[in-house]
């Protein structure tokens, strides 16, 4: 069995459908709002009145020139509009508006990280279209909200350039992470800002033709589509193994069952009647108004993390946790203004802060504490000014004073001030060793806990306050005489 999956290999691509957060929809002044009452952001044109005549959202228009950007894509200078027919009550026109000859974006790649690999996948294009109604079923009825009818789309058709779960998922893990960076979708997958169709084919390692494909329509998740995509490349590898062949048809996937369940036959294109939208004029697209968009491009996601991970020497699991939601790697580059210690700044950002806010049921970018604070507080430890069992006590009274400069906090409390008199921490060394005869006998075998453990002895005794540096040399000097006296 294992050696007739192995001699097949998957073939995929994803058309990944985002909706862009712009305040009204793509062809009419309706607001373009999610989780509103049934029918009430609807206009005579997104719900297809006779006589009503559409026209372009700019903003909409704009957004997807800022993707188009972001990938490295060729934008040709004008695109246009089509009509694709089809029969359905979540389409009250009865044709979607898109862009199925003349697509705003021809191209572009995006790059991820695989098995910390980073590999390329290209985009064939990416085209404007407007979003369908939504169909609500009861127990004795079913409905159609228009709400989302006319919501701006932009639907992203990669390349069949993926072989492996990972890699799709990856793929759009990264397309997602661009979108978020760009602010142009909020990409909330369970609000269907964000959904995806895989189409997946298998064919025997070696072939260079396509076979026939099967899309899994609607996908809100990546574990799920992942799961989904091991699934249908196991039955069409069945199937041919069998004897049979591969129908091209739209699936949806079953969780509960885990696998993947024949929805309608594959339609094609010439069934959709495409048509040049009449109603609507071409998309200009200016050299200077590209020029102003890429001004305008942020530091996208996958450019910060090589940042993070090459020029700071953040660690990769750091790097990528504060990468993977932007306004925590914003709060990050901000507090870095403050600071000349990156990694340990990372650490109590994710680390520290993370921790403490998770126990409340809270996140440190709904505190209050400022971005510098964190940063002064990394300074103070670095800077040997407390120490690290103080740092700890300080980040708690951070998390109950958070607009309180933790500078002034040290200032404020006798609790804060180290202790690094020499004298003082010989004296508690001193009665240490005395209490902790064993531990003498250890290091002198050569047991490297022993020293350890005395340190910490000294510390606990100390309140957390005696420098560190202060006591592991001047325990040394006293391990060594102790050392000469016993001989």
């Amino acid at each position: 069995m294992l050696s007739m999956y192995s001699s097949y290999e998957t073939i995929i691509g994803l058309e990944i459908h985002v909706e862009l957060n712009t305040a009204s929809k793509l062809f009419s002044p309706a607001p373009n709002h999610f989780g509103d009452e049934p029918n009430i952001n609807i206009s005579e044109i997104c719900t297809g009145q006779p006589g009503s005549l559409p026209k372009v959202n700019r903003e909409a228009f704009h957004k997807a020139l800022q993707f188009g950007l972001a990938i490295g894509a060729t934008i040709p200078p004008v695109s246009y509009f089509d009509r694709k027919s089809y029969f359905y009550p979540d389409s009250p026109r009865g044709f979607q508006i898109t862009q199925f000859y003349n697509p705003i974006i021809v191209g572009g790649n995006i790059r991820a990280l695989v098995n910390g690999d980073l590999l390329e996948f290209s985009i064939h294009h990416a085209h404007l279209e407007d979003d369908a109604g939504t169909l609500r079923h009861f127990s004795q009825f079913s409905g159609v909200d228009y709400n989302r009818a006319g919501v701006p789309l932009i639907e992203i058709v990669s390349e069949p350039c993926m072989r492996t779960p990972k890699e799709a998922s990856a793929y759009g893990q990264a397309l997602k992470a661009v979108l978020e960076y760009l602010s142009i979708s909020d990409c909330n997958m369970e609000e269907g800002s964000l959904r995806m169709d895989v189409n997946i084919s298998v064919r025997k390692k070696g072939e260079s033709l396509l076979r026939n494909k099967i899309e899994i329509k609607n996908m809100n998740s990546f574990a799920f589509m992942e799961k989904a995509i091991e699934a249908e490349t196991k039955r069409q590898i069945s199937i041919y193994e069998n004897g049979h062949s591969i129908q091209p048809s739209t699936y949806r996937w079953d969780p509960e069952k885990k696998e993947t369940v024949l929805m309608r036959l594959k339609e094609s294109a010439e069934d959709y009647r495409y048509q040049r939208e009449p109603d609507l004029t071409p998309l200009f697209v200016s050299k200077e108004l590209l020029e102003t968009l890429r001004k305008k491009q942020p530091e996208l996601p996958l450019a910060k993390f090589l940042r993070y991970r090459n020029e700071l020497g953040l660690s990769e699991d750091s790097a990528a946790i504060l990468v993977s939601y932007q306004p925590l790697a914003q709060y990050f580059d901000q507090a870095l203004l403050y600071t000349s210690y990156p990694k340990q700044l990372s650490n109590w950002i994710t680390g520290e802060f993370a921790g403490r806010f998770k126990e409340m049921g809270s996140h440190l970018l709904s505190s209050k504490i400022p971005p510098n604070h964190i940063a002064y507080l990394v300074n103070l430890i670095e800077e040997k000014t407390i120490t690290g069992k103080m740092a700890k006590l300080l980040a708690d009274l951070l998390v109950l004073n958070p607009e309180k400069d933790p500078r002034k906090i040290i200032q404020e409390s006798p609790d804060f001030q180290p202790l690094s008199n020499e004298g003082e921490i010989a004296a508690l060394i001193e009665s240490v060793i005395k209490d902790n005869p064993q531990s003498l006998i250890d290091h002198k075998a050569g047991k490297d806990r022993a020293f350890s453990y005395l340190v910490g002895q000294v510390m606990k005794r100390s309140g957390g306050k005696a420098s560190p540096e202060i006591i592991n040399t001047l325990l040394k000097k006293a391990l060594i005489y102790s050392s000469n006296d016993g001989e």
